[in-house]
């Protein structure tokens, strides 16, 4: 793996970017693009951060590749949305998630390099030797409560899953459960996921999928719960495990929600970890650190990294971060701590409560290991 960073002085933009391109075998990228506020308007600040999108994606370093998935972070998505332009060709999820830096977007990208991407069922489709990656981004429910939404959306997704002959149970890899005030929302959201997950197979006794829930605001007002999704088809079932690192965390079970710690999944030329949002908690379920912000981070990062050392991967293989804090008082102190750390990994940093509300902070990340499995075929 490779990362660089790019400033635009013109546009007073940045983007982060990682790359993992083994010789003659597909590419994989992330990049991390933020603007500098500058005092300007979200339509000038969304202007700047397109243009500079526009610059990384022609670069020479891009050549050959195509957008997989993008994810805006929005100071304001009820307003901010409409101004954007509608894009395709790619998964796009929108969320009020407020970047720290005191801009008003930030935006996440993943792309692919000798892969071919194509929509098919309102997913968009991502096909190479025999796999199908199938992301769907930004699914809304705009009736009922946080679990009647949770309940729906998980039945459309699964009904879109029928159409490539997968399930939920065998093929998502990664769910986001973006929620509005999750103080009070979250524990709806939780019970549905868990009752539609028993109905699917998906117990204690088998397993759960890796995720993230977490606070953020959907754009549509009427939306408490937005869904972002991974699956993959074409797969044998033994490139696939589930991440636990019993001697920092406890199974999720424990403490009546449903998902997995992280997940690793085996290629040939590749392994890809999967690392739902970790928190400051230790294998009795509990919060450490109490009112902490720099101890909950060294935990939070302490926990992280026995998953990462269970899927035989380090923070060295790590190809972008997701940040989220409850206080943007906390910012600058979180900050210098990731820079003085990880100075190369692109990530964003955002105002987003934590399902807990003693949880100061929590973090997700995607890692690429150059550790494969002969047994199984290249990505």
């Amino acid at each position: 793996m490779k990362t660089e960073k790019i400033y635009f002085n013109e546009l007073k933009a940045s983007a982060e970017i990682s790359h993992f391109e083994p010789e003659g075998k597909v590419g994989e990228i992330h990049a991390m693009i933020h603007v500098e506020p500058l005092g300007d308007m979200f339509e000038a600040q969304l202007k700047r951060l397109y243009e500079a999108e526009a610059k990384v994606l022609h670069a020479d370093a891009m050549k050959g590749a195509s957008v997989v998935m993008k994810r805006y972070f929005l100071s304001d998505a009820v307003n901010q949305r409409p101004l954007m332009k509608e894009e395709c060709g790619c998964a796009v999820s929108t969320i009020q998630q407020p970047p720290l830096d005191g801009s008003k977007v930030a935006v996440w990208i993943y792309l692919q390099k000798g892969t071919e991407i194509t929509e098919e069922h309102g997913m968009t489709v991502s096909e190479h030797n025999g796999y199908r990656h199938l992301w769907k981004m930004g699914m809304l429910e705009r009736k009922g409560d946080s679990a009647h939404q949770t309940e729906v959306l998980l039945n459309d997704y699964e009904e879109r899953l029928g159409k490539f002959s997968a399930t939920l149970a065998d093929n998502c890899v990664r769910t986001w459960f973006f929620v509005r005030d999750v103080d009070t929302q979250y524990a709806g959201m939780v019970r549905a996921r868990k009752e539609n997950f028993c109905a699917q197979g998906l117990t204690e006794n088998s397993h759960y999928i890796a995720s993230t829930g977490i606070g953020g605001l959907p754009a549509d007002t009427g939306a408490i719960v937005q869904m972002d999704t991974y699956a993959i088809t074409g797969f044998d079932q033994k490139q696939e495990t589930y991440l636990y690192a019993p001697t920092h965390l406890n199974p999720t079970y424990e403490y009546g929600v449903t998902f997995e710690r992280g997940t690793k999944m085996v290629y040939g030329d590749r392994t890809h970890v999967l690392i739902s949002g970790t928190a400051s908690i230790n294998n009795k379920g509990e919060v450490v650190h109490l009112g902490d912000i720099v101890k909950q981070t060294e935990r939070m990062w302490e926990n992280v990294g026995k998953l990462l050392e269970e899927a035989d991967a380090g923070f060295d293989d790590v190809m972008q971060i997701i940040v989220y804090l409850r206080d943007s008082a906390d910012y600058q102190t979180v900050k210098k701590m990731f820079d003085e750390r990880f100075p190369d990994i692109p990530r964003v940093i955002t105002l987003a409560p934590v399902c807990r509300p003693t949880w100061l902070i929590e973090m997700e990340c995607m890692a690429i290991s150059k550790k494969g499995d002969s047994a199984f075929r290249d990505f």
